[in-house]
C-alpha cells in the first residue's frame, strides 16, 4: 500500500536547462508518463497554469484532475499541485557536472489523485516517477524510441497469431466439412478478393442475405451470380485483362456487383469521387485509359464532357436514353461463362485532395486473412451479424469495411445518402451491430437533439468504426457519454491503408489520440534522417503492414524508410505506445520563429459551446511570416465573436497559438467523403 510519501531520485545524463524547459511544458507530461491521458490548459498567470489532466488506466475508471503547475525558483524547483492537496514537488541539481541533472521529486498523498495508486507500492510509484524522468532524458538526447510493432518476432509467430484469431472468430470455424471445404475451394480460386469473399460466402451460407440497399436484397448465392452473369456479359462485349472501367456511383448493390464482376474478368475498377467536376472526371478517363463508364442516372451529368467514343453504362434506375444498356440488362444477357484471368482485377482509389490535386491509388489486392485478423485485432467485430455502411463505398474506408465484411459473412446495409436520423432508424430496423461512418457523419449524429436519438432502439450496436479524419476530443467525448463505449477511431490512409486503432478504453482516457497499431502493423516516428525520434517528440509518421498501396498511376510514391511509407502526416507516440497525428506536415507553420500546428487550436475551439465546427489552416504574414487563421460555424443562437475567439486561445494555448483572422461561416467546404477542404479556405 502506498504511503503518504514517496521520494524518488534519479541521476540524468543531461543538461539541467534541458530538463528544466520539459518539466515547464505541461503538454510533455502525457507523453512521457503512463496513465496521463491528456492535458487541457485552462488558464496561466506569472508563475502558474491550471491545467486539467485526465489520468487512469482503462475505460472504467478515468477521471479528470485539475492540476496547478507553478514555478519556483528558476532552473531549481516546481510544483504540481491538486485542489485537495496532492501535490508532486520537483526540485532539480547540478550532480556534479553541467552535463549531468539529479532529479528529486516527492509525491504526497497519491491515491488522492487516482483510486488505482491506493493499491500500489511505494516502490512502484518511484518506478513510474523515475521511468517518465528516463524519457524526458531520452527527449534531450534524441534517443530513437519512437518504434511500435504489433507482430510476433518470426514470420511463422505471426502466421500463427493470424490463424488464432481466424479460428477465434469463427472465419475460418464451421460446424459442416463440406460447406468449409467449397468456401476454400471457392478462395482458392478467386482469391481474397471481393470476387473470392462473395463466391466463398455463396459456397457456406447462400441464403443468408449479403446486401441490403434502399432498393431491395441480395443473397450472396445472388451475388456470386449475377456477377458471373455480369462478367460474362462485359466478357462478350470485348472487355478483359488490361482494360480499366470507371464507376461514378453511390452506395448500392449494383455499385458492388459492378467491381466483384470487374475483379473476376482481370478488369481495373477507378472508383470516382461523386463529388468530382465534370471537367476532372474527363481528366481522369483520359489519364485511365478508360474502357467504359458506368453512372447512376443522378450523376450522368457529370460523364457530358467524356468523349463519345467511352460506353456508357447506367448503374441502376431507368437509364437516361433507351439505347443506354443498365447492369441489369447486361446480368440478363450474361450466359455465365467467360476465361478466368491469370491476375484478378484491382480496385484504384482517388485519394480525398484536400491539400491538393487528388492522386489515383491502385489498392493491393489481400493476400490471405492477415487483412482481416489486423483488423479484428483491435475492432470486435463477429461473424454473421449486420453492418450499415454510410461511409462512400468509393472511399478506402468504406471500400475497406465492404471487404472485411464477406469473410465475416455480414449483411450489409447500403444507404444511397447519408442522413443522420435515417441512419438510427437502419440501425433499429435491420439490428445492426457495426457502424462504419466518417467523422462528419458521426458529428451529424451527435448534432442530433436528445428527443429524435431516443425514439430509436439502438441497442443491437456494439461497433463504430470511424476513419478518413480527426475526431476531436469534444465529440470523441460526447460520443462515448451519449452512446456507450462503443467508438473506433481508425487512422490510416489510401496508400497505407491502416496505421492504428484506437479503443473505447484509449479513447476515454486520451480523446484525441490515433491508437495502437492492429496485429502485423509497424508504426514509427522519424526525423528528417529518416531515424527513429524519442517516445513523445514529434516527427514524420511512417507506416509498414502488408496491404501498403501498389503506388499512384498518375504522382510519384511517397518516401520510404526501412519498408514504410511516408504517410505525410507529422505526430508522436507517448509512453502507452499510442500514436497521436498533429497534423499534415505541410500544415505546420512558422509564426515569429515558433513552429505552430492548426489542429490544437481547432481541438480548443471545438470544446467551446457555442461553436459547431471550425478549421484553422496557416495564411502568409509580412510580419511574422506565417500566421494562422480560424473559420468556425457557430451554433444557431450563440453568442461569440472574434475577440472572444482570441482571448480563449490566448489562456488555453499562448500567444503564438491565436488567429488573427478569425472568419464565422454558415458551413465549412467539404468534398463528398466529408473533409474539410482546407485548401479552399487558404
Amino acid at each position: 500500500m502506498v504511503t503518504d510519501i514517496v521520494d524518488a531520485t534519479v541521476d540524468l545524463p543531461v543538461a539541467r536547462s534541458a530538463v528544466w524547459k520539459l518539466l515547464r511544458d505541461p503538454h510533455v507530461y502525457p507523453r512521457v508518463f503512463p496513465g496521463i491521458g491528456s492535458c487541457e490548459q485552462l488558464g496561466t498567470d506569472q508563475d502558474s497554469t491550471r491545467l486539467r489532466l485526465r489520468v487512469g488506466r482503462d475505460a472504467t475508471d478515468i477521471q479528470a484532475v485539475e492540476v496547478r503547475l507553478t514555478v519556483g525558483r528558476h532552473l531549481e524547483n516546481l510544483d504540481l499541485r491538486c485542489a485537495d492537496g496532492a501535490f508532486a514537488a520537483i526540485r532539480l541539481d547540478e550532480n556534479g557536472s553541467v552535463r549531468r541533472t539529479r532529479v528529486t521529486v516527492t509525491v504526497f498523498a497519491a491515491d488522492r489523485v487516482h483510486p488505482v495508486v491506493a493499491s500500489a507500492s511505494n516502490r512502484a510509484v518511484a518506478d513510474w516517477v523515475t521511468a517518465g524522468l528516463h524519457r524526458l532524458a531520452d527527449l534531450v538526447r534524441g534517443a530513437p524510441t519512437s518504434t511500435v510493432t504489433n507482430a510476433e518476432d518470426t514470420s511463422l509467430r505471426q502466421q500463427a497469431g493470424v490463424a488464432r484469431q481466424m479460428v477465434a472468430t469463427g472465419v475460418v470455424r464451421t460446424y459442416r466439412l463440406d460447406r468449409g471445404l467449397r468456401q476454400l475451394g471457392r478462395l482458392a480460386k478467386w482469391g481474397f478478393t471481393l470476387a473470392g469473399g462473395y463466391a466463398a460466402g455463396a459456397a457456406h451460407s447462400p441464403h443468408r442475405f449479403a446486401i441490403v440497399d434502399d432498393h431491395g436484397d441480395r443473397t450472396f448465392a445472388e451475388v456470386h451470380d449475377r456477377t458471373h452473369a455480369l462478367a460474362s456479359a462485359l466478357a462478350d462485349l470485348g472487355y478483359g485483362p488490361g482494360d480499366t472501367v470507371g464507376v461514378l456511383s453511390r452506395n448500392h448493390a449494383e455499385m458492388v456487383e459492378i467491381m466483384v464482376a470487374a475483379g473476376k474478368l482481370g478488369v481495373d475498377a477507378v472508383l470516382l469521387n461523386t463529388g468530382v467536376a465534370a471537367a476532372r472526371l474527363a481528366e481522369l478517363a483520359d489519364k485511365h485509359r478508360m474502357a467504359a463508364i458506368f453512372a447512376d442516372p443522378a450523376l450522368e451529368w457529370l460523364v457530358r464532357y467524356l468523349p463519345p467514343e467511352i460506353p456508357r453504362f447506367t448503374t441502376t434506375g431507368p437509364p437516361p436514353t433507351s439505347e443506354r444498356l443498365t447492369v441489369a440488362d447486361l446480368i440478363a444477357a450474361g450466359a455465365g461463362t467467360f476465361e478466368r484471368p491469370d491476375t484478378p482485377g484491382r480496385e484504384i482509389v482517388l485519394t480525398s485532395g484536400t491539400s491538393g490535386s487528388p492522386k489515383s491509388a491502385r489498392r493491393p489486392q489481400p493476400k490471405g486473412f492477415g487483412t482481416v485478423a489486423a483488423l479484428l485485432s483491435r475492432i470486435p467485430l463477429r461473424m454473421n451479424e449486420t453492418m450499415l455502411i454510410p461511409a462512400p463505398l468509393f472511399h478506402t474506408w468504406g471500400l475497406a469495411a465492404l471487404q472485411i465484411s464477406t469473410p465475416l459473412r455480414a449483411t450489409v446495409v447500403l444507404p444511397e445518402r447519408f442522413d443522420a436520423e435515417d441512419c438510427l432508424r437502419l440501425i433499429e430496423e435491420h439490428g445492426v451491430s457495426s457502424l462504419i461512418v466518417v467523422p462528419v457523419m458521426v458529428n451529424r449524429i451527435l448534432d442530433l437533439p436528445d428527443h429524435v436519438r431516443d425514439r430509436y432502439d439502438l441497442s443491437s450496436l456494439r461497433v463504430v468504426a470511424s476513419c478518413g479524419a480527426p475526431l476531436s476530443e469534444a465529440a470523441v467525448l460526447r460520443f462515448l457519454d451519449g452512446f456507450g463505449d462503443i467508438l473506433y477511431n481508425v487512422y490510416g490512409s489510401t496508400e497505407v491503408s491502416w496505421a492504428t486503432i484506437a479503443d473505447p478504453a484509449d479513447l476515454r482516457l486520451s480523446p484525441a489520440c490515433a491508437g495502437r497499431p492492429p496485429l502485423g502493423t509497424r508504426v514509427a516516428v522519424l526525423g528528417p534522417d529518416r531515424r527513429p525520434v524519442p517516445i513523445g517528440a514529434t516527427g514524420s509518421i511512417f507506416v509498414g503492414n502488408h496491404m501498403l498501396f501498389d503506388g499512384y498511376t498518375d504522382a510519384h510514391a511517397p518516401a520510404e524508410a526501412d519498408g514504410m511509407l511516408d504517410t505525410g502526416d507529422v505526430g508522436y507516440l507517448d509512453a502507452g505506445g499510442r500514436l497521436f497525428v498533429a497534423g499534415r506536415g505541410d500544415e505546420m507553420i512558422i509564426s515569429g520563429g515558433e513552429n505552430v500546428f492548426p489542429r490544437p487550436v481547432e481541438e480548443a475551439l471545438a470544446h467551446l459551446p457555442q461553436v459547431s465546427e471550425v478549421a484553422v489552416v496557416g495564411v502568409p504574414d509580412r510580419e511574422y511570416g506565417q500566421r494562422l487563421a480560424a473559420f468556425v460555424v457557430a451554433r444557431d443562437g450563440s453568442r461569440l465573436d472574434a475577440d472572444m475567439v482570441r482571448d480563449y486561445i490566448r489562456h488555453r494555448l499562448g500567444r503564438f497559438s491565436v488567429p488573427r483572422d478569425i472568419t464565422f461561416l454558415d458551413t465549412l467546404p467539404r468534398n463528398a467523403t466529408g473533409k474539410i477542404l482546407k485548401r479552399t479556405l487558404a
